[in-house]
């Protein structure tokens, strides 16, 4: 009889799994199956000849016990995206297999995101954009209405950079990252400030009067360029997935990252932050969690700034972020305030701070606005998704593309 997979007589004997195999214990497809690979998630080996992929029956099992999701799409969608960028494993995350927090702990913003779009570290470096588009995105941005929000300003600086950019469609790799070292600090740079910005800043020096008109202090502005590191990329999230549907369809980057914009501003994602700043605020205002969790309890909302799908502990973005804040001594309330969140909710369900949790406790400490964390979290994403759409730059073009389940009436229907 033939060896069926998980079959203890085909692991003795040292038998391996082909791809097809795995996917069908997995209950997944085989495009899956390279995911989890690609994530760090399972173990594989090219089959002799060179044909295929094999892999551990145990390890397989394994996997399946902890819950590999068992898919059931329609025919023709891919939602397994193979990508070499972010793995987020056992409460820790890491950058090309580089844990995520050490990275912020040890370097810039700048250095950071240019070591993940090239693998190589280049100390010191700091990026800027032509005059032209600085020009560009800043008369965008001011000619929207005074009640505009710093995301509106960002996605008007972002379509005006790319009206004035004729090299736009070239998608060449070296194209694409020399657009993006340009647009970052168009769009940072196309926020208002009162403080002209010092040349060859880095860009948290060039963010932090943007977001508040308190003086900086080192601390400070170490946790503010700690937070664009932590922010970049976190896998599929919402505005990634959209930007990198926007790459697939060969979007250019400054539409993949005004794709990346437009799914960012929903509550649930960017603006999850600013809830969170308004809960903080209000706990300082009232001196307890108490009331305040209560009140979100009792009208049935989520307390902003805890639990997160992908972590069973605290968010290790968070962690890192609470370290860094208590050097910075004008934190120590807000950073109190916050663990009375996290310890009254405890009463109640067992949840724990997430990153807007941290964020909030950065900006209610540092007097920005609500939307400061949305805008250091749009800031530092967009080189996320630049990541993300070399990436999908390297795949087959219009390779999303589910299909609808309709639900509408059966034809044929009278007409209106």
């Amino acid at each position: 009889m033939t060896d069926q997979p998980g079959d203890r007589s085909m692991e003795a004997a040292g038998r391996r799994l082909t791809t097809r195999e795995a996917a069908d214990l997995l209950g997944v497809k085989p495009e899956t199956v390279y995911a989890y690979v690609s994530r760090g998630q399972l173990g594989s080996r090219r089959a002799p000849g060179g044909r295929g992929s094999t892999f551990d029956p145990a390890e397989v099992e394994a996997l399946a016990r902890r819950g590999a999701r068992r898919e059931q799409q329609p025919t023709g969608a891919e939602f397994a995206f193979r990508t070499a960028i972010t793995l987020i494993d056992t409460d820790r995350y890491y950058f090309r297999g580089v844990d995520a927090t050490a990275l912020a702990r040890g370097y810039g913003y700048e250095e950071v995101v240019e070591w993940l779009w090239t693998g190589t570290l280049r100390p010191g470096t700091v990026f800027t954009a032509p005059e032209v588009a600085l020009d560009a995105g800043r008369r965008a941005a001011g000619a929207l209405p005074a009640h505009s929000t710093a995301m509106d300003r960002l996605r008007a600086a972002a379509v005006a950079a790319s009206a004035v950019d004729p090299l736009r469609f070239d998608l060449a790799p070296e194209a694409v990252l020399g657009t993006a070292r340009s647009l970052i600090p168009t769009l940072v740079g196309a926020l208002p400030t009162a403080v002209p910005d010092q040349d060859g800043a880095p860009l948290a020096h060039r963010l932090w009067p943007r977001l508040t008109g308190r003086d900086s202090d080192p601390a400070s502005l170490r946790v503010l360029d700690a937070a664009l590191v932590l922010l970049i990329d976190h896998d599929l999230a919402a505005s990634t997935l959209a930007a990198r549907v926007a790459a697939s369809a060969r979007a250019h980057p400054y539409a993949v990252v005004s794709a990346g914009l437009g799914a960012l501003e929903g509550p649930l994602h960017g603006a999850a932050s600013g809830l969170a700043h308004r809960m903080l605020a209000d706990v300082l205002d009232r001196g307890s969690a108490a009331p305040v969790v209560a009140d979100h309890l009792r009208t049935g909302r989520r307390v902003p700034g805890l639990g997160h799908r992908l972590y069973r502990g605290e968010d290790p973005r968070a962690t890192s972020l609470f370290a860094m804040l208590a050097d910075v001594p004008q934190a120590g309330p807000a950073l109190d305030a916050a663990r009375d969140v996290v310890a009254t909710t405890a009463r109640h369900t067992e949840l724990h701070a997430n990153v807007d949790l941290a964020l909030a406790v950065l900006s209610v400490t540092s007097g920005m606005p609500a939307e400061a964390g949305e805008t250091l979290f749009a800031v530092s994403r967009t080189a996320g998704w630049i990541a993300h759409a070399l990436e999908e730059y390297a795949e087959r073009p219009l390779r999303m593309r589910p299909s609808g389940q309709y639900r509408g009436p059966r034809p044929p229907q009278p007409l209106p």
